[in-house]
């Protein structure tokens, strides 16, 4: 079993989840209230991820951030940074190809909120700020937590992006999943066996939890 990949996975899974939460919160709740022209093409925009193979998103954010871009070059000048084959690339790939997975549960969840109910808090005297934690959440929270579980789990099996954007470098860019690979890779199948097995109980117990909490939140509503 190699704890090291194991932990640097979740560690990878809880900082994207604190890095995207507040912006998809954002994003998900303005997509649910907002009606424009162009809001088809934002919502494809937010599902591209979902449907585009990892190897290509994670070709392309290599060559977006990678020493020889633009963006990679002023960061390394600027700050000292590589934003590839580090955790931090880890976490920003993590970022980009799990939006659809946040975003999507999340605008769902406000949608199904009436608008009255918003409107009502406004007549009663309610801010924005308190209408949306004192109302808004409140009723979006069990999809609000099924996105968060989605993001946290799907980061803790992604392959193809984070091999891309970070490689294998032990202790540093080599995941659970990119161990297993490796373990298949030199014949090792009991040992991807038992990190498969770990992965896949995780992954199981972390949606039948959300899904039982989400249930036991819609009851209480």
């Amino acid at each position: 079993m190699d704890w090291q990949a194991l932990k640097l996975s979740l560690e990878l899974a809880a900082v994207t989840l604190i890095v995207l939460l507040p912006a998809g919160l954002w994003l998900g709740r303005w997509l649910a209230y907002t009606d424009f022209r162009a809001k088809a093409w934002i919502e494809a925009l937010v599902i591209l991820p979902l449907v585009l193979p990892p190897t290509v998103l994670g070709y392309y954010l290599l060559v977006s951030l990678g020493g020889a871009s633009p963006l990679g070059r002023w960061v390394a000048q600027n700050f000292d940074l590589r934003l590839t084959f580090n955790f931090l690339g880890l976490v920003l790939a993590s970022v980009v190809f799990n939006v659809p997975f946040l975003v999507q549960p999340v605008q769902r969840a406000f949608e199904a909120i009436p608008r009255q109910l918003a409107e009502a808090a406004a007549v009663s005297g309610l801010g924005a700020w308190q209408t949306f934690l004192r109302v808004e959440l409140p009723l979006a929270w069990p999809g609000v937590l099924s996105a968060m579980v989605l993001t946290f789990v799907h980061t803790l099996g992604e392959f193809g992006v984070v091999l891309m954007i970070g490689g294998s470098i032990p202790g540093e860019t080599k995941t659970i999943a990119i161990a297993i690979y490796d373990r298949v890779q030199a014949f090792d199948l009991s040992g991807a066996n038992r990190m498969a097995l770990l992965l896949l109980v995780l992954s199981f117990g972390a949606v039948g939890a959300s899904l039982f909490a989400s249930a036991r939140l819609s009851g209480k509503r």
